[in-house]
């Protein structure tokens, strides 16, 4: 049977144990007591860590899609001023058409080159939009057939305003008429051979 002890009281013998005992749970429980207070604090603190956490994450996530846009768009755009300039360089008057034409066809090799899928394989840019425009010429200037002084238009049944009178054609003409009638000359002996 247990021995009471009362406050003030040293044990018996055997009861220095017992008091070291009662002391270290009694020490125990105010620590369990303690720590259980405190634990709800830790657990809002813990709870709002983790909301900050996930709310920066999703910011760099965010963030990171945001750049990845951004640089597509980039390439995107370099991609288009490259073609545009190349296409301007081979002479092109109708670049903005001739662009859409051929831009779905040109794509950035691992490389980072341009380059564009043919028959003949895969090809680089300047070589794919030289094969383009030579196959479609109505890309290029109009070719301007006749010299200086010449009207540009198809065959007309009207007669030109600029037509030689043959009374005019005279020893002593100055160079810009010779060749104004010769150009003409030239112009119906073309027509009246069925050329173009």
């Amino acid at each position: 049977m247990e021995q009471e002890i009362k406050p003030g009281e040293v044990p018996a013998e055997g009861g220095t144990g017992d008091l070291r005992g009662i002391i270290r749970e009694v020490i125990e429980e105010y620590a369990r007591i303690q720590s259980s207070k405190a634990e709800p604090a830790y657990r809002n603190e813990l709870a709002e860590e983790r909301k900050r956490r996930e709310q920066l994450e999703r910011r760099v996530n965010e963030l990171i899609q945001e750049n990845a846009r951004s640089r597509q768009a980039a390439e995107e755009a370099e991609r288009s001023a490259t073609i545009r300039a190349e296409l301007q360089r081979l002479g092109v008057t109708k670049v903005d058409l001739a662009f859409r034409a051929v831009k779905d066809d040109i794509q950035r090799a691992e490389d980072g080159r341009l380059v564009a899928a043919t028959e003949r394989g895969t090809v680089g840019l300047r070589e794919y939009l030289t094969q383009f425009v030579n196959e479609n010429p109505e890309f290029l200037p109009a070719r301007n057939l006749g010299g200086s002084g010449v009207t540009s238009g198809g065959r007309s049944t009207t007669p030109a305003t600029t037509m030689v009178e043959l009374e005019k054609i005279k020893p002593g003409m100055s160079r810009e008429e010779l060749e104004r009638v010769r150009q003409e000359i030239a112009k119906i002996a073309s027509q009246a051979l069925g050329g173009s």
